[in-house]
């Protein structure tokens, strides 16, 4: 049974930099911020996971059903990953690209201390500490290390390779062997940074609403990712994908007119509409009759460096089933496969020329409940300690109409501040 206290916000207002300190010492680690964007679905403000009193990877070829079954044995928070080679259990697909990051397929840990924002008070539960003074006791006071990281990212595929790919893959759409794919590209470097500062950097950079920051022994990930994967609530499944991007401005009148465009852009409406058909369906699979509905449509939501066009797809989930179901029926996300799903993994394959790891594949928490939220992860830097590789994933879909030289624009677009958060000099988020 896990203690619960509370701290006061006003007694200790810093207190999320000392916990992120406590990422340097402690092998399982997650923190995830939704910077106080609006959300109609948000549970947390952040929230905070330290430590690991149990860590569980699977053993078998249905990871899913074990871990829905790990839960059901201890009946608590669950913290974690799902990486995008889950697919390969969940259909029959394989993944041969060079893994230079190796995150295992799925893996979570019930944490020793929670942590949580609630109004004005911050929520701990643990299996650790009796009270908060012995947790504030053992929490940093000294300022965090102001070491910085500098790596200059070097593309793997380049832009002709890029362009030469996506026109190969606009024959398929001409084929009609898919409507839609997500085709990734990736930036990385073999050397050696401090993950943490990689991250606090990409935050202000980004305030992204589904920050996170992870770390599972010598792997680590900084997040700044404005997508939801997939959150249950009750009995509710909401789906939140994302298709549609535009740069920001720094003059408000040419922003609102980027965001106009945005806004009334076909091509954009075509490919989000295509992906929220493709939810809809995956939904479908697990949904009470005629529940599945489009909350929203086309919406467009505004962060430092972008706009996007975000739309929302929800279910009730039948009674019968659980978590894990909800999560087979829907993994890897549409956004970033294309339609039809497995054709398109197919070639995701075939096209790109590195694994996606962690890479389009989700980060969240489950509670003890069972429900959950998970995010899309994407706008991130992964980086393997054990293999000092920093790398960098950016992608968009890629469709009949599309221009590739934009589309590899807006691949660099997506980049900047992952490119920005691993310079030395002060960064500035832009407006």
């Amino acid at each position: 049974m896990r203690n619960t206290f509370t701290i006061s916000e006003t007694e200790f207002p810093d207190i999320i930099e000392s916990l992120l300190e406590l990422s340097k010492t402690t092998p399982h680690f997650q923190y995830l911020d939704s910077h106080e964007n609006p959300d109609l679905y948000q549970s947390h403000k952040w929230i905070c996971a330290i430590g690991a009193k149990h860590v569980f990877s699977p053993k078998t070829d249905t990871p899913l059903d074990e871990l829905f079954a790990f839960h059901q044995e201890h009946q608590d928070w669950l913290f974690g990953h799902l990486s995008y080679d889950l697919k390969n259990d969940l259909e029959e697909l394989k993944s041969e690209n060079p893994d230079h990051l190796a995150f295992p397929k799925l893996q979570f840990f019930i944490p020793e201390t929670l942590i949580y924002s609630e109004g004005d008070t911050y929520i701990v539960k643990s299996h650790t500490y009796q009270n908060a003074e012995q947790f504030v006791a053992i929490l940093p006071t000294e300022n965090p290390s102001t070491s910085s990281s500098q790596v200059e990212l070097k593309p793997k595929t380049s832009r002709e390779q890029y362009l030469n790919c996506v026109n190969q893959l606009k024959e398929e759409l001409q084929y009609g062997n898919i409507y839609e794919i997500n085709y990734c590209i990736e930036f990385a470097q073999k050397a050696q940074i401090e993950p943490l500062q990689v991250f606090t950097k990409l935050s202000k950079l980004s305030k992204a609403p589904f920050m996170c920051y992870y770390r599972s022994n010598d792997q680590f990930m900084a997040c700044a990712s404005p997508e939801r994967y997939l959150k249950k609530q009750g009995a509710k499944l909401i789906s939140q994908p994302i298709k549609g991007t535009a740069k920001r401005s720094k003059d408000p009148v040419v922003d609102q007119e980027l965001k106009k465009h945005l806004s009334q852009d076909e091509k954009e409406r075509s490919e989000n509409v295509m992906i929220v058909d493709l939810v809809r369906n995956d939904l479908s699979k697990v949904a009470q009759k005629a529940s599945v509905k489009v909350d929203e449509l086309f919406g467009i939501y505004s962060y430092p460096g972008v706009h996007q066009m975000i739309s929302t797809v929800s279910c009730a989930l039948k009674e019968n089933l659980n978590f894990s179901d909800a999560l087979k029926a829907s993994f890897p996300m549409g956004s970033m496969t294309g339609a039809p799903k497995f054709k398109a993994m197919q070639l995701i394959e075939d096209y790109e020329n590195f694994s996606r790891s962690l890479y389009s594949g989700s980060v969240g928490y489950i509670t003890p409940s069972g429900d959950f939220d998970f995010n899309v992860v994407i706008r991130s830097i992964l980086y393997s300690g054990k293999n000092q590789y920093v790398s960098a994933r950016v992608g968009s879909a890629i469709t009949i109409h599309c221009d590739a030289e934009k589309e590899y624009t807006e691949c660099l677009l997506k980049a900047e501040n992952l490119f920005r958060s691993l310079q030395s000099s002060p960064l500035q988020s832009k407006p």
